[in-house]
């Protein structure tokens, strides 16, 4: 099933999701070491890579909104108001730190001064013009602040899947797996 429906998410909504958390995975993973390796040209293109990759997940999680209006999303699950209100407000959160992160890298490059090209194929515009340090040390705090937001969120998230998967025993992570009937 492609389409989600009112039970499950359908195989483009699950592929996004799965592409995506494992973008984040190894974005944070190379995020925490990169600053760490010696200034050498494998340094920089780790961080190119880094960039590029942060892009990808910004155009990936534009497609998934995208993709989740046209597509609309499966009924909330039985449970308690408070349960439904705090899944929505971490969704909510998570999405908008996914958008966030790779704008705030960003700008983060654009106030160092430093040129931005995805896989080293496409150029793209500087969102501020010239060296900013001020900006630059803005921009930082925020990405560095908005991963430590999302890493704690994304445990809230999978913890809360394990949770209704081994102790309500309910659908919400079969439905992101494609294991539901």
């Amino acid at each position: 099933m492609i389409r989600n429906n009112s039970q499950r998410w359908g195989s483009i909504s699950i592929g996004l999701h799965w592409l995506t958390a494992l973008l984040i995975i190894g974005l944070s993973i190379v995020g925490l070491v990169m600053t760490e390796l010696p200034n050498s040209p494998l340094k920089m293109q780790v961080y190119a890579l880094h960039k590029s990759f942060g892009l990808t997940v910004l155009a990936l999680t534009l497609l998934r909104l995208a993709w989740r209006f046209i597509a609309g999303a499966p009924a909330d699950l039985p449970g308690s108001q408070l349960q439904t209100l705090a899944a929505k407000i971490v969704h909510g959160l998570m999405y908008f730190l996914l958008l966030a992160m790779p704008l705030s890298g960003w700008l983060f490059n654009s106030a160092a001064g430093f040129p931005l090209r995805w896989f080293n194929l496409v150029q793209l515009p500087k969102l501020f013009i010239g060296y900013n340090p001020v900006l630059k040390d803005l921009a930082h705090d925020l990405h560095e602040s908005g991963f430590y937001l999302l890493a704690a969120l994304l445990l809230v998230h999978a913890g809360a899947a394990l949770f209704h998967h081994y102790v309500l025993k309910d659908d919400a992570l079969k439905r992101m797996t494609g294991k539901m009937p």
